[in-house]
């Protein structure tokens, strides 16, 4: 065991030693989560340094000090090989000295102290340790009330974080403010700086939690790359005002971008950000951003604006804004803005490339109330064409206003039988078009019944609509068509279990029939607007639905009865290894009832089969997969199946084939392919086998060090429905720890790679 040196006096231990530190910049560190295979979207990892070495700590780390500390109310220890004491108040210590004070270790090879004026002299391979700080010095010289110190030759590191550097001198001005001059900062390994700070001088205000430099250049490998004459940035998780990093890039149509943001905080609750930019085709813009948060509400408003487009000569913006405010008496008002100036702003600048593609915009505004039982609201609904050549009329109608309460309760307690009703109310208003008002009320029995292995759940309801238009729907009908239809299903469902041995391990297999009879007396509803219904898209849900058709200007009719059998796998965890399903409805009647007039009646004795299978036997390999098979044409009316692999922990390897008859028939490819664990290839390919041409490609590369990371795009999308298609490249460099400049690819990629990470 090393020698510890003999005790002070207690006359030495009387006086209590507070060396001020400096203050750390607190950059965040997360580890990488793990993905679930199959996931649409990964956790983002943000200042990943897991490629840095571990317990990259300087050698005269000491490790066990206390954590939580109360240094007020704690004496020091001071210890040496040799003390002398000329007098009453001045303190001599040479040897292997040290300096106590529970999470505070100075070490020296002498230290002199003068317990009248509280001043201190370490000398010699000095020394200094705390919870967040280590450094080491020449010399230091200061006093301990009030706090003060002089640290010449200084290296130091951040020991919650990975901040670390070196400086010519460090003043600690006081607990919470230290000064440096000629000093370096970075988050790479100690003995590798891969990128780096230097600055004349820098500021670190713990109050603030901001680092203020001036004369500041960063350099890449020694190499200087970007000058500021001063520079402020945060060095905890204070939010602070300043600016922001810049970003460029191009950006749809609007060409090279470059925007540079300022932060504003102007409360603890409330913030704003404005960020100018600049367009190479089309001119200036100003983005801002507003949010707020009090006791009863939070929200946030974006506005980008751009007076006088170089290219189209008209102002072009875009708006966007939600709120959510808790009101008396229970109530809840939720609002939902978006709104552009044109219908050609998201193709001109579409963020990172993927906002091009929208086509409608919806708004809304509501007050809702609910409690265990019941919900009930009131609202409005709009909507905005965003895509060229679309006419406003093809936008859905606008509810203003709608109404609407659900309950659902039981009868003399759980396990009984349920009474149930939904009711709507809505005004329905289009330009250009034939609105009115629709009331559409269902209430229903049920009565669900279950056990271990089976459930049964009989149900009935009856529905009732009824319209007040300003015009029949065509010469002749009425003005205020209506529609009472009752409604009778049954859902029945068995659930087998066995045991299953396979390839060495034990499995469970379970095997669940399920068996769903609807009945819906037929009703003549063409003198019955439509407002807000299309036929629903066919697939294994739709087997135990009451309706084809989605809302409420349309009930289908039906004597149907739909089979369906499901098997699981799961292993001794209870995790499903396999799934597959498969169903058709039989039709005992033909369904007549059609979206428009003289449609085609469906007069088949079944439906498509339709199948679903997922299959992930292991962490790496997933594989999913839909189709429905029409019996009566012998033709497969949709079809998707998706292939995923996982490579060498984070990297990913994806396939997928959709098709739909009559609207699209697509094949997709997208990977993140590690090499080695600093390098990754990203890509995607869609093709458009229906419109013969590709309409999505991208291709990058990606690079990873222990503090510093670069990604570079380039990619050529169609953008509208006629087929038109753009380039764009896109630029990331991020300096783990302090922020990254150009366009956020990995925003891009979690949309264009499933599972990316």
């Amino acid at each position: 065991m090393p020698r510890r040196p003999k005790p002070l006096t207690p006359r030495a231990l009387a006086f209590a030693i507070a060396l001020a530190a400096t203050p750390g910049i607190a950059l965040a560190q997360s580890s990488a989560n793990v993905c679930p295979l199959g996931a649409f979207t990964c956790p983002v990892v943000k200042n990943n340094f897991a490629l840095c070495k571990k317990n990259d700590l300087l050698n005269f780390y000491v490790p066990g000090l206390p954590t939580v500390v109360n240094r007020a109310a704690a004496p020091a220890q001071v210890y040496g090989d040799k003390f002398s004491s000329p007098d009453s108040n001045l303190y001599h210590l040479t040897g292997d000295t040290s300096l106590e004070r529970l999470d505070q270790l100075l070490r020296a090879n002498s230290l002199t102290y003068n317990a009248d004026t509280t001043a201190y002299d370490a000398e010699g391979n000095v020394r200094y340790q705390e919870q967040d700080m280590l450094f080491s010095a020449n010399n230091m010289r200061g006093t301990t009330d009030p706090e003060y110190g002089v640290a010449n030759n200084v290296r130091y590191q951040l020991l919650t974080s990975r901040g670390n550097g070196v400086a010519n001198q460090a003043i600690m001005l006081d607990e919470n403010r230290s000064k440096f001059h000629a000093v370096t900062y970075s988050t790479c390994d100690i003995d590798s700086r891969l990128w780096s700070i230097r600055a004349r001088t820098l500021t670190m205000d713990e109050n603030t939690g901001r680092g203020v430099g001036h004369d500041v250049t960063m350099r890449i490998k020694g190499v200087p790359f970007l000058w500021l004459p001063w520079m402020s940035f945060p060095i905890d998780h204070q939010r602070q005002s300043g600016f922001l990093y810049p970003s460029f890039g191009k950006r749809g149509r609007a060409g090279f971008m470059f925007a540079i943001p300022y932060y504003w905080n102007i409360a603890p609750n409330y913030d704003a950000t404005f960020t100018p930019m600049w367009f190479g085709n089309r001119g200036g813009m100003l983005g801002t951003q507003f949010r707020y948060m009090t006791q009863s509400s939070k929200g946030i408003f974006n506005l980008d604006y751009m007076p006088n487009d170089k290219t189209t000569g008209t102002d072009r913006g875009y708006l966007t804004f939600s709120n959510q405010t808790a009101l008396p008496w229970n109530l809840e008002w939720s609002t939902s803005i978006a709104k552009v100036t044109d219908k050609s702003y998201f193709q001109d600048f579409g963020l990172n490339n993927m906002s091009s593609l929208v086509t409608l915009l919806g708004s809304s505004s509501y007050v809702t109330s609910s409690g265990n039982w019941w919900s009930a609201g009131v609202g409005v609904d709009t909507y905005q064409i965003t895509t060229p050549g679309l006419p406003d009329t093809a936008a859905p109608y606008r509810r203003l206003p709608r109404l609407f309460f659900n309950a659902d309760q039981p009868i003399g307690g759980p396990g009984g039988p349920e009474w149930g009703v939904n009711a709507e109310a809505v005004r329905f208003v289009k330009p250009e078009a034939i609105g009115g008002d629709r009331f559409d009320l269902f209430p229903y029995l049920a009565w669900p019944l279950q056990g271990p292995a089976w459930f049964l759940r009989p149900e009935f309801g009856v529905r009732y609509t009824t319209y007040n238009l300003p015009q029949p729907v065509a010469p002749g009908d009425p003005t205020h068509p209506s529609r009472t239809t009752p409604i009778f299903d049954v859902d029945a469902g068995l659930i087998f279990e066995r045991d299953l041995h396979l390839f060495g391990n034990d499995y469970t297999q379970t095997l669940e029939p399920r068996v769903y009879y609807l009945y819906v007396p037929y009703r003549n509803q063409n003198d019955i607007p439509l407002f807000d219904t299309q036929p629903l898209t066919f697939d294994f849900w739709q087997l135990f639905t009451t309706n084809s058709f989605s809302g409420a200007d349309r009930q289908m009719n039906a004597n149907n009865l739909s089979l369906a059998l499901t098997t699981r796998i799961l292993n001794e965890s209870g995790v499903e290894l396999l799934s597959a399903s498969i169903g058709q409805i039989r039709y005992f009647t033909p369904e007549k009832v059609t979206l428009t007039p003289g449609g085609a009646v469906m007069n088949y004795s079944g439906s498509d089969y339709v199948a679903n299978l997922t299959i992930a036997l292991n962490d790496n390999w997933r594989v999913t997969s839909s189709q429905e098979w029409n019996p009566n044409t012998n033709e497969t009316d949709a079809s998707m199946v998706g292939l995923q692999r996982r490579l060498w922990g984070d990297g990913i390897v994806n396939l997928n084939y959709r098709f739909r008859r009559g609207l699209l028939e697509q094949a997709n490819i997208s990977a993140e392919v590690p090499i080695g664990a600093a390098w990754k290839l990203v890509g995607g390919y869609t093709y458009s086998m229906s419109q013969k041409q590709a309409i999505d490609s991208f291709a990058g590369l990606q690079w990873d060090s222990c503090c510093m990371a670069i990604s570079v795009l380039s990619r050529h999308y169609v953008y509208d429905f006629k087929g038109d298609s753009n380039n764009a490249i896109m630029f990331e460099i991020q300096f783990k720890g302090l922020g990254s400049y150009g366009q956020h690819t990995g925003t891009f990629l979690q949309n264009a790679i499933l599972g990316y990470q």
